[in-house]
């Protein structure tokens, strides 16, 4: 018998039962459900909002997770400064 016993768990639920009704329950339960649903719209709009950014940038050519190169030429800098050892 710990303090999540199934006999609580029943006691509480009939609290709140007793407390809210059945009919705000049910409310609730369809407003959390629409919310729920309405977040799951929300991320897929935003995945595919992103996607047509991603196939630009493939479009290009370059990918955009390889590493880019620089292609420069060096040249030998000579030391103006003279040393005596």
């Amino acid at each position: 018998m710990g303090i999540f016993d199934w006999k609580h768990w029943l006691v509480i639920l009939i609290v709140v039962v007793l407390v809210f009704g059945t009919k705000r329950l049910k409310n609730l339960g369809s407003d959390v459900g629409e919310a729920i649903k309405g977040f799951r719209k929300a991320m897929n709009t935003e995945e595919a909002d992103k996607a047509p950014e991603q196939t630009t940038a493939q479009q290009s050519g370059t990918p955009l997770n390889q590493p880019h190169t620089i292609d420069g030429q060096a040249q030998q800098v000579q030391d103006p400064v003279t040393r005596k050892d």
